[in-house]
């Protein structure tokens, strides 16, 4: 089977048609127009879940479910992640608390 010009020039210009039609068709995801999440807003959020677990697990020794070994090696942990979260959201933000610590100090001041 021997190719034509004619038949590599319709080719070509098909491939261009389609190559054009899909560059300019392609629809958006909705996910592609959401804003996405920022250091700082990741860091606030493993904040937020390192707090909790905390919570969780003071909940859970004083129910018996830890033994004091176990409960402050946990807690120890959980703390020294927490303070490594907190020095990078501190490095990020130059030191400024940002509005959720603002928001969470209030909070507990009004406790």
């Amino acid at each position: 089977m021997i190719l034509s010009s004619v038949d590599i020039a319709v080719a070509c210009a098909a491939l261009a048609i389609a190559t054009i039609l899909f560059v300019f068709k392609v629809r958006l995801d909705p996910s592609d127009l959401a804003p996405h999440r920022t250091m700082l807003d990741q860091l606030l959020e493993r904040r937020d879940a390192i707090y909790e677990n905390l919570r969780d697990l003071r909940f859970e020794f004083r129910a018996g479910k830890f033994s004091e070994t176990d409960y402050e090696e946990t807690k120890q942990s959980l703390e020294l992640e927490a303070a490594r979260v907190l020095a990078e959201m501190d490095r990020l933000t130059g030191g400024t608390p940002t509005p959720a610590t603002i928001q969470a100090a209030t909070e507990k001041v009004r406790r």
